[in-house]
């Protein structure tokens, strides 16, 4: 062997030491490239355990180059670096819904009206006969799922007499879940379901005693018959289908979605139903990360659908965008549970194993990660049995593949999961159908539906999600509300709070936790360096917030690839992508936005309009009570009786708050909380006086009582302080303002019928003063009343 020429080996030295050297050098390189974006002034939650707080990030060609102290970060602007000052504003990363049907929701999201949010019966009846009177034929109004009676007031879904009241014409189909679904007679018609329709298989076409359809059909607990009667409706032709789903993705950017897994689901064919956003796609035009699972469409042909697709398709096909995700959520249909709590739980037919082992095996053989809609233990035990026959000869691991919703899941479950390196995700059905399930499980069963907690701390790969749109809504900050507080969206509370998870916890499982769910670990989830640059400013401080308000949540800037997407408020001037308007111009999406976003737009003057009139014909009654009070009240009738002509200043105190309130309530400035507790206050005045006098004073008090003829005297005279000063601190303090109001009212009413009984007097000055003051007393009865309808109204509008 010869030995290297000296001068060669010192060339290849120095060679090898620049390599070495511009190596070692490259992380720090791109940490100090002139970044494209610096945002400053935030107040950032970046759940990296490493660095769990900054104020400034540094963006690069849509990543994170950055993230830290505002003097680490603003020195490396450059002069083409942009800057935004947040204004102190708590930030997080960017939402990820691990379960979410947004390319078939995205294709109809135009079409619907969308009652997610929406707290009244009243006020969704309101929106659907406003939409009615738009829509022209043969369009549908269809309101598809998202929302529960349970969120209404009422607590009742609206009756087929109703919608037909309102749509006569104009075919109506309202889902509610997946449990049923309300067709007015113009969409009877349209459907052509008549008294010799065939009753489908799983589920019923309500009838009348002559065999008619009413309009109700019923999932029992199969929904095909909810599916195929939606889709016999019309479909947007495919430039409006484009808009739809950008406006769908619009409305996900409002609320801080920056990522979705799709689920495929029912009628969503591939890849004929995926132009759309494969065209958007192409386009550059998406404004949410999604990956996408295939779904097969077809009982009996699952196994020819899945050889087809893994010859055809390739698993992450595609970008940081849109990528493909492998299978589900609907492998086969034998093993369908169907997640309808009305019903019985169903029992999967014995062929449910050895199909879904064909399926399974050729998924394992390729590589193809899968995931299962699973509602109830039982399927998941059945399905593990499958899972783990096919691991002992082609291994599951590394597959990331899981089960989705999982609501009675066992421990011994979760074991055989996690050893086979599986996952599940969960969604937030429960917080749309735990009432349901409790009337039919009971409240204990339903503590751990699913067992998110437990879950977690046996070290088991969940994430979470929304299973959005027709089983939940799309909203993000429902589901974690449902996370932290415990509660459905009708109130209940579904789970203690040993089974609900912090703040933090329950944000991981929107962000950090799905990154294996898609195999993007690492890549996105959390705000740091190296990870895609997508982010949300809520509108309020996710940590700081009420429990309560936790689902009210909306964006004020949703960032993408360190791209606006969306901006309101004090960032609206800095978005620049908003799609052009809804189409077809009749739509929904145009009128009345999406969860809750009739709030804000053209739809809800109507609303307002109707509200208007209301205060108008308050503000007339306050004001024809506070003319009556403008008269002076009478001198005290007889000689005990100064103790009441002492306390005359005080009523007359009393008179001048029932004025202030009449004036305040006509006027704009009522929104002024400290304005509202003075009126108020004087209003009460008259009555802590009162209650104060005779504490102090209580032989005074007992001698009024004997005076008008009441025992006993000394119990009466106690509990009118107590009634007085108590109802006083109640319309005061706001804590059950009506009660207090409402207690003051019976009050003041019994009491002007024992002492000013001017119909049993002659006819004279007495009569006359007293009759005065009997009128008087009742206009202050008409004031409490009209604070506690007050109050209620707007505990019913909150």
């Amino acid at each position: 062997m010869s030995t290297p020429d000296p001068q060669r080996r010192q060339l290849l030295g120095a060679l090898g030491a620049f390599a070495a050297t511009s190596l070692a050098s490259t992380p720090t390189m791109a940490n100090t490239q002139t970044p494209d974006l610096i945002l400053r002034n935030g107040r950032f939650t970046t759940l990296d355990r490493a660095n769990p707080t900054a104020d400034a990030v540094a963006i690069k060609d849509g990543r994170y180059t950055r993230v830290g102290r505002a003097e680490d970060v603003l020195p490396l602007a450059g002069p083409s670096t942009r800057v935004i000052d947040l204004q102190g504003q708590r930030v997080l990363p960017g939402l990820i819904d691990n379960h979410l049907h947004i390319i078939r929701g995205g294709l109809n999201y135009n079409m619907e009206l969308r009652w997610d949010g929406v707290r009244s019966l009243a006020d969704a009846m309101g929106m659907l006969k406003r939409q009615v009177a738009i829509t022209p034929a043969p369009q549908w109004v269809r309101v598809v799922g998202g929302f529960t009676e349970h969120q209404f007031v009422e607590k009742r879904l609206p009756t087929i007499a109703e919608l037909n009241a309102v749509a006569p014409d104009t075919p109506v189909f309202i889902l509610h879940l997946y449990d049923r679904a309300l067709l007015n007679g113009a969409a009877l018609r349209a459907v052509g379901y008549t008294r010799d329709t065939p009753a489908p298989h799983g589920g019923e076409i309500v009838r009348d005693a002559a065999g008619n359809p009413t309009g109700l059909l019923l999932a029992k607990p199969n929904a095909a018959i909810l599916y195929a009667t939606l889709a016999k409706g019309p479909k947007l032709p495919f430039d409006y289908q484009l808009n739809s789903t950008r406006h769908f993705m619009r409305e996900l950017n409002r609320l801080g979605v920056t990522g979705a897994l799709d689920a495929g689901g029912g009628f969503q064919n591939y890849p004929d139903d995926y132009a759309v956003i494969q065209k958007l796609a192409d386009d550059g035009q998406l404004t949410i990360r999604l990956a996408y699972n295939l779904f097969t469409q077809k009982a009996k042909e699952e196994k020819a659908d899945f050889l087809n697709w893994t010859k055809t398709s390739r698993y992450k096909q595609g970008d940081d965008y849109f990528r493909h995700n492998g299978a589900g959520e609907m492998l086969v249909f034998s093993a369908a549970d169907f997640e309808d709590f009305r019903e019985p739980r169903p029992e999967m037919g014995p062929e449910m194993e050895g199909e879904l082992e064909e399926v399974v095996r050729i998924l394992a053989q390729n590589r193809w990660p899968w995931r299962m809609h699973a509602t109830y233990d039982e399927t998941i035990s059945r399905s593990l049995d499958v899972f783990e026959k096919v691991d002992k000869d082609t291994p599951l691991a590394g597959l990331n593949w899981f089960f989705d919703h999982a609501e009675t899941i066992s421990e011994e479950s979760m074991d055989r999961i996690a050893a086979l390196g599986g996952g599940v995700a969960v969604q937030h059905r429960m917080a749309y159908q735990g009432e349901y399930f409790v009337e039919r499980y009971g409240a204990g069963a339903a503590e751990a539906t699913p067992p998110v907690k437990k879950m977690l701390e046996r070290g088991l790969k969940v994430s979470a999600g929304t299973d959005a749109t027709r089983v939940a809504s799309y909203n993000p900050w429902v589901s974690l509300s449902w996370l932290v507080t415990g509660k459905t969206v009708g109130g209940m509370q579904l789970y203690p709070q040993r089974n609900c998870l912090d703040r933090e916890g329950a944000l991981r499982m929107w962000t950090e936790n799905v990154t294996w769910f898609s195999n993007e670990e690492g890549k996105k989830g959390r705000i740091q360096a190296g990870q895609l640059a997508d982010l949300v400013v809520p509108d309020r401080d996710y940590f700081g917030c009420a429990e309560s308000e936790i689902a009210d949540i909306t964006a004020l800037l949703t960032m993408v690839g360190g791209k606006v997407v969306y901006g309101a408020g004090r960032f609206a001037s800095l978005d620049e992508g908003a799609p052009p308007p809804a189409m077809p111009d009749w739509s929904p999406a145009r009128t009345f936005g999406g969860y809750a976003g009739w709030a804000d737009t053209p739809g809800r003057a109507w609303c307002r309009r109707r509200a208007d009139a209301e205060g108008h014909a308050q503000r007339r009654c306050v004001v024809r009570l506070r003319q009556r009070l403008q008269r002076a009240w009478p001198q005290p009738r007889d000689g005990l009786e100064q103790q009441a002509a002492d306390r005359r200043p005080q009523e007359l105190l009393g008179r001048a708050g029932l004025r202030l309130l009449g004036g305040v309530m006509a006027m704009r400035w009522t929104t002024s909380s400290a304005v509202r507790w003075i009126a108020l206050l004087l209003l009460c005045a008259a009555y802590l006086q009162g209650g104060l006098n005779k504490a102090m004073d209580f032989d005074a008090a007992i001698a009024e009582m004997n005076h008008f003829g009441l025992s006993p005297a000394g119990p009466l005279a106690a509990a009118v302080i107590v009634l007085e000063l108590g109802a006083a601190a109640l319309i005061l303090a706001g804590f059950w303002r009506w009660l207090g109001a409402l207690a003051l009212a019976g009050f003041t009413l019994m009491a002007t019928f024992v002492a000013l009984r001017f119909w049993e007097m002659p006819l004279g000055h007495e009569r006359f003063m007293a009759a005065n003051s009997f009128f008087e007393h009742l206009g202050l009865v008409g004031g409490f009343v009209l604070v506690a309808w007050l109050d209620l109204k707007e505990r019913h509008d909150d």
